[in-house]
């Protein structure tokens, strides 16, 4: 009966953190699920946020059409070698699982789009649950309940990250660390409270493993899951093998056995090397991970027994810190006699996430405390991201430090290394932000019920328990207007209105993703350029080591910036020649996107076009106005590109004749104008997305092109924001004129927007009269099997020298083949 009756008061007395738990739950979906109206469209269309979710439904759509077989190598990127698969495989496997039992195995496009959509929206909410039981088991419950809900709200990265359309695996990273954390910190507490050590195991006394080895065994499948969903998932078995180090050195400086730490680290490491073993890749990370694992269990085991020796021997204590010391050095010599790319890992561990040149354009390898604008430290990231909780956070880690000191908890020890660890992490790069929200939410928790507790309110609560455990009222006049105050002041500032609740809320109304004119310019792509002749669906064999993939004849690389290469290969159904995988890019001598875009002249472009088998080129307004010094960047000449010149406003920087020179600004600026080898073949509606100057700056430019060269460009018209080209061989056209006299050839180009332009060449006729053009248009329009292009000119060239004009027509097989006409 009086166990019943405890069961009856748990059961009560866990009720309000329950459904303060599914309070949490709703307002976090509530807040990730926001953005519906700017993700699902009405015309059914899902705009997917940033980039790596498009390649993510790529590859879920790939699953779907062959379940459960993944993708390990594609063929529908990176042209002409194609790619191994650089995602981790769980995030989109789980996804495609989902849809694949949702709908019966049977998805419509738009049915996987929507789940899709949401799926990220899930795992966000989903945080909060492991969220709540890492602040309970470190703190206490009422730490876990403040946790939980304030990892739903609080905005940043994170929460970006978990929004609707946002289908990424960061997400799931989130979900899969703290999972892990969870259950090492009840792994631990287990073990503190039912102590296992080598003895028991030698001895087959299992009996004693019981109570911690469900929690042990949970730590290495969620690491293992959490390692399948992101391929740098090393990195948090990092964290844990310097918190078993540390823990290591405390225990033995207490005099208290480590052993327990070795079986920990070494059971659950094992259990998640047992996950990795089968997989054929894992993102070209699986040797680190084949090494790196049971390096970790030896290290463990080695930690416990030099312990154990140094003990036996009454060896002084301080010097068992030379043990991980000397373990590394071993280690690190080893590696680079015998296994020099795991050398360089260890060697550069400290800065292992750090980039520079144009390493530093990718928006979230950036550092993250370091201000984009002025290059100088900044603060203000914390708030951006955490609102007042990252800046509370920092003034809860010394108080969690002193307490750590004073009551020396392993699961307290476990909670300063994880949180250190990751702000070494953001230091290095941003993305690390979504990682920090829990610890964010986790320490600004504690530290307000470490102030609650301050002012009285932890007494408070033991008259409360002591009033119910006597069966009396309790007296409410114990409530002083101090408690309220302090209730008072934490919910304003770490939740409303000073918190981050009302700016996650007007965080959650979108996640970017490509603007209309790139939809609707990469539909058109898809179904009015020809097929590439390689199944979009299909799963590609991997290619031997030193081999690429073997394309048919009919295949071709479309070339852009990296950034919109799974926009390319997603809405467009194409190839692109480079990616955001940050391959393909080029740069210097090596034929990439920044070496192609940065040329100088046509003849260096197409020498990289032929290489890299482009046919296509699409640029936008981002790519001519604003991101041209990232090209320049990642080409590795940054020089040149602008110039001083006098105004009224004094000196001021406009571009340069390089600059303007660029095979960019050809394209983009001058719309092709004077190339012989590529025609505009479908723009874009003029667009000015996020209010950003385009508009402002192609006319800017265009007067500094006219004023650099005395040309008179119109200024006054704007251009379509995404323009798309097709690279020809043009077609042949000579004639006679008399000797050394100027020819010029030209035509009215008019886009599928109704705009025109003029494209005109001037050569001089050669002593002996004859004179020749090579011109990309074809003035009878597109071909079967062709480029079903809508911008075309509206009559036939003009041929004009002296006081004569000749007309002359070309076929689309003239400019295909490369014919020569002759007039």
């Amino acid at each position: 009966m009086e166990d019943e009756k405890t069961k009856q008061n748990k059961i009560k007395n866990g009720l309000p953190y329950l459904l303060g738990i599914i309070l949490s739950l709703m307002v976090s979906f509530y807040i990730r699920t926001g953005s519906k109206a700017t993700v699902i469209l009405s015309d059914n269309f899902v705009r997917f946020g940033g980039n790596d979710p498009w390649y993510h439904m790529r590859v879920v759509t790939a699953i779907l059409h062959n379940y459960p077989h993944t993708l390990w190598f594609d063929a529908f990127t990176l042209f002409p070698t194609g790619q191994k698969m650089v995602f981790a495989p769980l995030f989109d496997w789980v996804l495609a699982s989902l849809i694949y039992i949702l709908t019966l195995g049977n998805p419509t496009t738009h049915q996987m789009e929507v789940i899709g959509a949401y799926f990220p929206a899930i795992l966000g909410t989903l945080v909060v649950i492991p969220t709540y039981y890492v602040g309970k088991w470190v703190f206490n419950r009422n730490v876990g309940l403040l946790s939980a809900f304030l990892v739903a709200i609080l905005p940043g990265a994170f929460l970006h990250r978990s929004l609707l359309g946002f289908t990424d695996h960061h997400v799931a990273e989130t979900l899969m660390s703290t999972v892990t954390a969870m259950f090492l910190i009840m792994s631990l507490k287990a073990m503190r409270e039912h102590p296992v050590y080598f003895k028991d195991i030698t001895s087959k006394d299992f009996n004693k493993l019981k109570p911690s080895i469900k929690y042990i065994v949970l730590t290495g499948i969620s690491m293992g899951l959490y390692i399948l969903a992101w391929k740098g998932a090393l990195f948090f078995a990092l964290i844990i093998g310097v918190y078993i180090t540390i823990q290591h050195v405390i225990d033995h400086m207490r005099n208290e056995n480590p052993e327990y730490l070795a079986i920990i680290g070494s059971l659950s490491f094992f259990i998640a090397w047992l996950f990795v073993l089968p997989l054929p890749d894992l993102g070209g990370t699986l040797r680190q991970y084949m090494i790196g694992l049971p390096a970790g269990i030896i290290g463990f085991i080695v930690f416990s027994l030099v312990s154990g020796i140094m003990n036996q021997r009454k060896i002084e204590k301080k010097y068992y810190i030379l043990a991980p010391i000397v373990l590394f050095g071993v280690v690190l010599v080893i590696s680079k006699m015998f296994i020099p790319s795991v050398y360089v890992i260890i060697s550069t561990v400290f800065s292992y996430f750090m980039r520079s040149g144009g390493g530093l354009t990718i928006a979230e390898a950036y550092p993250f405390f370091v201000d984009r604008t002025t290059g100088l430290f900044s603060l203000s990231p914390l708030y951006d991201n955490f609102g007042i909780e990252g800046y509370i956070t920092f003034l809860a880690i010394p108080v969690l430090l002193y307490q750590t000191y004073r009551e020396h908890k392993q699961e307290e020890i476990w909670m300063v290394v994880w949180t250190l660890m990751m702000v070494w992490a953001l230091y290095q790069q941003n993305r690390f932000a979504y990682y920090f929200t829990v610890n964010a939410a986790l320490l600004s928790a504690y530290l307000a019920f470490k102030v609650l507790d301050a002012v009285g309110w932890k007494e408070l609560s033991e008259k409360y328990r002591e009033a119910k455990e006597k069966g009396k009222d309790f007296d409410f006049k114990n409530i002083k207007a101090t408690h309220a105050i302090s209730i008072l002041v934490v919910f304003i500032i770490l939740i409303y209105p000073v918190g981050p609740l009302e700016t996650s809320l007007s965080q959650n109304t979108g996640v970017g993703g490509p603007a209309p004119a790139w939809i609707e310019s990469l539909t058109w792509m898809r179904y009015n350029t020809p097929d590439t002749g390689v199944n979009f669906t299909g799963i590609y064999p991997v290619p031997a080591d030193g081999e690429t993939f073997q394309y048919p004849s009919t295949a071709y690389g479309v070339m852009s910036w990296w950034d919109y290469g799974h926009w390319i290969t997603y809405i467009g159904h194409r190839i692109p020649n480079a990616n955001p995988f940050q391959s393909g890019i080029g740069g210097g001598d090596v034929p990439g996107a920044a070496s192609y875009f940065t040329s100088q002249s046509e003849e260096e472009a197409n020498s990289i076009a032929d290489v890299l088998g482009s046919r296509y080129m699409v640029s936008n307004g981002r790519m001519a106005y604003t991101i041209f010094g990232a090209m320049a960047a990642w080409d590795g000449d940054q020089d040149g590109y602008y110039s001083q010149v006098n105004s009224d406003q004094g000196l001021v920087t406009v571009p340069s004749m390089k600059y303007l020179n660029s095979m960019e600004m050809r394209l983009h600026l001058l719309d092709g104008n004077g190339l012989i080898h590529y025609r505009m073949v479908h723009e874009s509606q003029a667009y000015n997305p996020g209010n950003e100057p385009y508009v402002n700056l192609e006319q800017l430019y265009k007067n500094v092109y006219n004023m650099w060269t005395g040309e008179n460009i119109p200024t006054d018209t704007t251009t379509g924001f995404v323009k798309i080209f097709e690279y020809v061989k043009g077609a042949t056209i000579t004639g006679t004129a008399p000797a050394n006299e100027t020819v010029t050839i030209t035509n009215t180009i008019q886009t599928n927007q109704m705009r025109t332009f003029t494209y005109t060449q001037t050569t001089t006729a050669g002593s002996d009269g004859t004179y020749s053009f090579t011109v990309p248009y074809s003035t009878t329009g597109p071909v079967e099997g062709g480029t079903q292009f809508d911008t075309m000119p509206t009559g036939s060239y003009v041929i004009s020298y002296g006081n004569t004009t000749q007309q002359v027509s070309v076929s689309e097989t003239d400019v295909m083949n490369g014919n020569t006409l002759e007039i």
